[in-house]
């Protein structure tokens, strides 16, 4: 245990000392303000969960602070896919489309250099969300043609395949609640004024009622997941 214990300070007085060099080589590049657009994978999510906007500001040194914007697709646990014309998921009553507006604080744990390295800063955000519970709409087939219609689970419904994306946001209902996130994020780039990076950590959704997703399973209010994001944007 002391041989790993004296490894690992080993390891963070080297980093340290690289960290050093490389500011006394280039030169730390100072900047008060910084412009993200990211895209968002979860736990609960598809493929691609949602996009992210954010705006930060020096509030001191090492420490910012901002606003930022997401736009996600969340999934009910238990969602599955089947496929016959086309594909569809099974027994989907509704998607959950969560707009997240947060504050966000932000520290430096790691500053990179100017042209090189890893900058590394934790950061923790909360703010209101408004949950857009959309019907969901299939393709239904009804002898020589077919059409698109809000998925009824008290209908027997000849389902072929999935509606068309987003359609059925413009008939959600509102469902207003909450936001927290906590993560950690590294920025790299060889450029002064711009930064490419990576974003992980969790995040939950608090909402006033259950939305609800699949009508013949349980459904819930509270939306708990791990996330990682892709960001990249600039900062002066």
């Amino acid at each position: 245990m002391r041989k790993v214990s004296t490894s690992i300070i080993g390891l963070i007085l080297l980093l340290g000392c690289i960290q050093t060099s490389q500011a006394q080589y280039s030169g730390d590049y100072e900047y008060s303000k910084e412009t993200l657009f990211g895209i968002t994978k979860a736990t609960n999510s598809g493929l691609i969960g949602g996009f992210l906007f954010k705006y930060t500001k020096e509030l001191k040194e090492d420490h910012f602070h901002g606003g930022v914007l997401e736009i996600v697709n969340i999934k009910h646990p238990q969602e599955q896919r089947y496929y016959r014309d086309n594909s569809f998921i099974l027994g989907k009553e509704h998607y959950l489309y969560s707009i997240r507006l947060s504050y966000t604080r932000e520290f430096t744990f790691f500053k990179k250099a100017s042209q090189q390295g890893v900058q590394v800063n934790g950061l923790i955000a909360a703010g209101p969300t408004i949950g857009l519970e959309a019907p969901y709409y299939v393709e239904v087939g009804y002898g020589n043609y077919t059409q698109n219609e809000p998925y009824d689970p008290n209908k027997n419904q000849n389902v072929l395949g999935s509606g068309y994306l987003l359609q059925g946001v413009g008939q959600s209902s509102v469902v207003p609640g909450l936001n927290v996130k906590s993560g950690v994020s590294f920025e790299f780039g060889s450029f002064k004024s711009n930064v490419v990076g990576l974003e992980v950590g969790f995040q939950c959704d608090f909402f006033t009622r259950k939305i609800i997703m699949i009508p013949t399973t349980i459904n819930y209010s509270i939306f708990p997941s791990a996330y990682v994001t892709l960001f990249y944007g600039s900062r002066r």
